[in-house]
Protein backbone atom coordinates (compact mmCIF):
# COMPACT_ATOMS: atom_id res chain seq x y z
CA UNK A 1 0.00 0.00 0.00
CA UNK A 2 1.49 3.64 -1.26
CA UNK A 3 1.45 6.43 1.79
CA UNK A 4 -0.76 8.74 1.28
CA UNK A 5 0.18 11.96 -1.25
CA UNK A 6 1.09 14.85 0.77
CA UNK A 7 -1.36 17.89 0.81
CA UNK A 8 0.09 20.93 -1.74
CA UNK A 9 0.04 23.94 -0.64
CA UNK A 10 0.80 26.96 -3.73
CA UNK A 11 1.42 30.57 -2.13
CA UNK A 12 2.89 33.22 -4.16
CA UNK A 13 5.74 35.13 -2.55
CA UNK A 14 5.58 39.01 -2.48
CA UNK A 15 8.08 39.36 -5.32
CA UNK A 16 6.03 36.86 -7.25
CA UNK A 17 5.41 38.80 -11.13
CA UNK A 18 3.94 37.78 -14.33
CA UNK A 19 5.71 38.99 -17.45
CA UNK A 20 5.35 38.13 -20.87
CA UNK A 21 8.22 36.57 -23.00
CA UNK A 22 8.14 35.96 -26.46
CA UNK A 23 12.10 35.11 -26.45
CA UNK A 24 13.79 32.11 -24.54
CA UNK A 25 17.37 31.12 -25.05
CA UNK A 26 18.63 28.27 -23.25
CA UNK A 27 21.91 27.07 -21.50
CA UNK A 28 22.91 23.61 -20.59
CA UNK A 29 25.28 21.71 -18.68
CA UNK A 30 26.08 18.54 -16.51
CA UNK A 31 24.36 20.28 -13.54
CA UNK A 32 21.37 22.39 -14.45
CA UNK A 33 19.36 23.98 -17.64
CA UNK A 34 19.28 27.86 -17.35
CA UNK A 35 16.46 29.55 -19.17
CA UNK A 36 16.70 33.33 -20.01
CA UNK A 37 13.36 34.91 -20.90
CA UNK A 38 13.04 37.96 -22.95
CA UNK A 39 11.01 40.24 -25.31
CA UNK A 40 12.14 40.69 -28.87
CA UNK A 41 11.83 44.19 -30.13
CA UNK A 42 12.60 45.13 -33.72
CA UNK A 43 13.44 48.48 -33.61
CA UNK A 44 14.28 49.02 -37.09
CA UNK A 45 13.97 46.96 -40.66
CA UNK A 46 17.56 45.79 -39.90
CA UNK A 47 17.85 45.96 -36.02
CA UNK A 48 16.18 43.35 -33.06
CA UNK A 49 16.88 44.04 -29.43
CA UNK A 50 16.37 41.34 -27.27
CA UNK A 51 15.35 42.78 -23.53
CA UNK A 52 15.88 39.85 -21.03
CA UNK A 53 14.11 40.20 -17.52
CA UNK A 54 14.40 36.68 -15.81
CA UNK A 55 16.69 33.63 -15.93
CA UNK A 56 15.24 30.47 -14.32
CA UNK A 57 18.01 27.57 -13.23
CA UNK A 58 15.98 23.83 -13.40
CA UNK A 59 17.78 20.54 -12.94
CA UNK A 60 17.84 17.83 -15.52
CA UNK A 61 15.08 16.38 -14.12
CA UNK A 62 12.08 19.16 -13.82
CA UNK A 63 13.11 20.17 -17.37
CA UNK A 64 12.33 16.86 -18.65
CA UNK A 65 8.93 16.98 -16.57
CA UNK A 66 8.46 20.85 -17.89
CA UNK A 67 8.90 19.19 -21.75
CA UNK A 68 6.25 16.60 -20.51
CA UNK A 69 3.73 19.19 -19.30
CA UNK A 70 4.54 21.32 -22.47
CA UNK A 71 3.84 19.21 -24.74
CA UNK A 72 0.75 17.75 -23.53
CA UNK A 73 -0.62 21.17 -23.23
CA UNK A 74 0.47 22.18 -26.52
CA UNK A 75 -1.20 18.92 -28.05
CA UNK A 76 -4.24 19.99 -26.20
CA UNK A 77 -4.24 23.41 -27.69
CA UNK A 78 -3.84 22.41 -30.97
CA UNK A 79 -6.48 20.07 -30.77
CA UNK A 80 -8.39 22.87 -29.52
CA UNK A 81 -7.41 25.41 -32.31
CA UNK A 82 -5.55 23.91 -34.96
CA UNK A 83 -1.96 23.55 -35.25
CA UNK A 84 0.66 26.22 -34.06
CA UNK A 85 3.09 27.46 -37.02
CA UNK A 86 6.57 28.60 -36.38
CA UNK A 87 6.95 30.27 -39.56
CA UNK A 88 6.52 34.48 -39.49
CA UNK A 89 3.26 35.45 -40.27
CA UNK A 90 3.22 37.75 -43.10
CA UNK A 91 4.19 41.48 -42.00
CA UNK A 92 4.76 40.33 -38.69
CA UNK A 93 8.25 40.90 -37.04
CA UNK A 94 10.60 38.28 -35.65
CA UNK A 95 9.96 34.83 -34.41
CA UNK A 96 12.27 33.26 -31.91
Amino acid sequence: MMPPSPQIQMVNRSDYRENYANSVQIRVNLWDFFLLFGQVNQTAPDRVSIENFQGVYLSPQQAKALLNVLQQNVSQYEAAFGEIRLEPRQGAGVVQ
